[in-house]
């Protein structure tokens, strides 16, 4: 797995600074974009940089929410990082990480690479120490009314280990 770093994909500096985030965290958070997908670099970059402006121009946030993104070509961006509180699920963002695929995930089932571009995050979360050994996995939709991750990954992650029915 490739993590393409704020730099790389040419992130615009937070609004404000950012909250610190007491590590190691508890749960893992799995979302999608409800955007379109991607499958290359380039455009997952141009994902990811959309998706920032939308939050900060149009959500008044101060960055983009998600503290990663994993794209169809099989990188992990770097969101709000492991050691910032995202703005992602209302009520579970300071004791969460969240990985957010990018694309909509209702009826279709992001690629392998995808998925295993989410898998080893986790696997290196808990490789740094970010992440508590015994971290749960929730599903966005778990959480707060939506349909996050969609219907088609939501099965997915329930197979996954450390998934939590029990969203407390």
């Amino acid at each position: 797995m490739r993590l393409v770093s704020r730099s790389e994909w040419i992130a615009q500096p937070p609004n404000e600074e950012l909250v610190d985030l007491t590590l190691p965290s508890n749960r893992v958070i799995i979302a999608h974009t409800a955007t379109e997908d991607c499958n290359t670099q380039a455009s997952c970059v141009y994902r990811v940089r959309f998706i920032q402006t939308f939050h900060m121009e149009s959500r008044g946030w101060d960055d983009i929410g998600y503290n990663f993104l994993v794209g169809g070509d099989g990188s992990a961006y770097e969101g709000r990082g492991w050691d910032k509180v995202g703005a992602h699920t209302k009520g579970f963002n300071v004791d969460s990480i969240c990985i957010a695929f990018i694309g909509t995930f209702v009826k279709t089932t992001p690629p392998e690479r995808q998925l295993l571009a989410a898998k080893k995050l986790i696997e290196w979360g808990l490789e740094l120490g970010k992440l508590s050994k015994n971290y749960r996995l929730y599903g966005h939709r778990q959480l707060m009314p939506t349909e996050s991750p969609g219907a088609a990954l939501y099965q997915i992650i329930k197979t996954w280990s450390h998934w939590s029915e029990d969203p407390l």
